[in-house]
């Protein structure tokens, strides 16, 4: 194998690494700073956004995808790029095949991170509020919150209080 080879089999490799690498630290879409406040204590007497919470159910988020799927497409994906990648710099039959197994490997990889981390759980969290109206919001964690728990809504999530 050319150092030209290995030159560009390490920078699919490292690009392969920093994909896999934006998958792992997924972002639950919810800030994590607490509800603002509005002034004055929140007691359940002037607060018209805060209630008990009387239920919670676990929900699927993200696609119903088979579980292999970000595999074989992540695959997929990885085996054309890296077998174009070496057609393109002149490799060999043999180090285009060669690229297009690592590609596919680190595709496979890349692609069932990126899935699993698609596909958390989320929470539907029903409150009825101090004036008697009842909502639900659905978000991807609870943070201490349970069946029973005194919380404001505000910004499409529950927060305790």
């Amino acid at each position: 194998m050319s150092s030209q080879n290995l030159r560009l089999l390490g920078v699919a490799t490292a690009a392969m690494v920093a994909l896999a690498g934006c998958a792992t630290s997924p972002s639950s879409g919810y800030s994590s700073a607490p509800a603002p406040s509005y002034g004055g204590s929140s007691t359940s007497s002037n607060c018209y956004d805060c209630g008990t919470v009387t239920r919670i159910e676990q929900v699927a988020a993200g696609s119903s995808a088979p579980s292999a799927t970000g595999a074989i497409l992540g695959g997929i994906v990885g085996a054309v790029a890296g077998h174009e990648i070496s057609s393109h710099t002149g490799g060999s039959k043999g180090n285009q095949n060669i690229a297009a197994a690592a590609g596919a490997v680190g595709g496979a990889v890349a692609g069932n991170a990126i899935q699993k981390n698609t596909g958390s759980a989320a929470y539907n969290v029903y409150v009825r509020l101090n004036d008697g109206r009842t909502t639900v919001v659905t978000q991807k964690d609870l943070e201490g919150i349970r069946e029973g728990s005194y919380v404001r809504v505000n910004n499409g999530r529950a927060w305790a209080q």
